[in-house]
């Protein structure tokens, strides 16, 4: 990928205390795309044993569990870690690091924030905060946002996030995690030969795990037997209950991969008749693309998503699939999925659609530059 100024071998250090090394758009998407273009990055995260990948130095943080743990511990180690690495840009990627990132500014170093998601907009429905307690710790986290952001750097993941920031004064820009279209577009693989949906992405509750799974008991009931590929990082509770519900109605082909890589998972989905993304109501879920939409979309698989208006837009408007009006309705997602696998001429042709629109519109590239160029303006200011 060209670039009107490459890094020129400057040294810059990115931090995760909750992400995976290999996080998807931490590190396939924007570490890799400084470092192939020049720049010298060191990624600190919670992992096993310092490597180096793809020309990226990782240095591992052994990982803490527990939320308080997490943000004081753990916080403190990948400080302290990277103040021993020299660089032009410190570039963070969870909110529990904002406080500790001004030990990095007091010492004169630039910090980027990676928003990922809204969190004030967030904590009005964590399921683990008492209810009563929500609106007031959203406002006090908003308070300590507005005084931690002052001047810092600000990268947004989502256009929606921008509205809610006005007053943030600092260098700002939208990076979009859309999807590393050359890779999904070159993959053409074969239908499972039982019909097959696919997942990717956290296995929760709210991201459509358990309206999946009551869908594929209700199809089972009439006789369907249908394969799941669900790829994605469990929680030993999840696994267990999501085990529990598979033995009690006898669903045998619901495959649960955990996390792979890309070039494992890939092909799977690849290969199955449809990719959902049914997430249920929430903030940052209503309000922002679900990257898996245009992976699936890349791969020619038709989706079934939420009928939020910023799914819709998309889905309809490019026609690459169905909407379900409640992503709680395991009837209404079934209906969907018969509907795609009844009509399969149809179901093809909008997978084609939809990975037509990858190679013209939504794909990585094009935040790539965007993150390029964001940084090159930074070091001009420095400089």
């Amino acid at each position: 990928m060209a670039t009107s100024r490459p890094g020129d071998g400057k040294r810059v250090v990115h931090m995760t205390s909750v992400h995976h090394p290999f996080d998807t758009r931490i590190f396939y998407k924007e570490i890799r795309t400084l470092a192939t273009n020049g720049y010298d990055v060191t990624f600190i995260a919670p992992h096993d044993h310092d490597e180096c990948v793809d020309g990226v130095r990782i240095r591992a943080v052994p990982p803490v569990s527990g939320k308080l743990r997490r943000v004081m511990g753990m916080g403190w180690r990948l400080i302290r870690t990277a103040l021993q690495e020299p660089a032009e840009l410190y570039h963070i990627h969870d909110p529990e690091l904002l406080l500790w990132a001004q030990i990095l500014r007091l010492r004169g170093r630039t910090v980027i924030y990676d928003m990922h998601e809204n969190v004030p907009q967030d904590l009005k429905h964590k399921a683990w905060i008492d209810p009563r307690l929500r609106k007031t710790l959203s406002a006090l986290y908003q308070l300590m946002e507005r005084l931690l952001l002052q001047g810092m750097p600000v990268i947004f993941a989502e256009d929606s996030y921008g509205p809610h920031y006005q007053w943030h004064r600092g260098p700002h820009e939208t990076v979009l995690n859309m999807p590393l279209a050359n890779q999904l577009l070159a993959i053409h693989k074969e239908p499972n030969p039982h019909p097959a949906l696919g997942y990717i992405g956290d296995v929760k509750p709210w991201r459509g795990s358990t309206v999946t799974l009551e869908a594929l008991a209700i199809l089972k009931s009439q006789g369907r037997e249908i394969v799941w590929e669900c790829v994605g990082q469990l929680t030993d509770v999840q696994r267990q209950s999501m085990e529990q519900f598979i033995h009690q109605h006898g669903l045998n082909k619901v495959n649960l991969h955990d996390r792979l890589k890309p070039d494992v998972w890939h092909p799977i989905i690849a290969r199955c008749h449809i990719g959902l993304a049914v997430l249920e109501s929430l903030p940052n879920h209503v309000n922002s693309y679900p990257t898996k939409l245009f992976e699936y979309m890349a791969l020619g698989v038709p989706v079934i998503a939420s009928g939020f208006p910023l799914y819709k837009e998309i889905v309809e408007g490019v026609g690459c699939g169905l909407t379900v009006n409640d992503p709680n309705d395991p009837q209404e997602l079934a209906d969907c999925i018969v509907q795609l696998l009844d009509n399969p001429e149809e179901a093809r042709a909008m997978g084609q659609r939809g990975r037509e629109a990858v190679r013209k519109h939504y794909r990585w590239d094009v935040e790539a530059h965007k993150l390029l160029k964001f940084y090159a303006n930074l070091l001009d200011i420095q400089s």
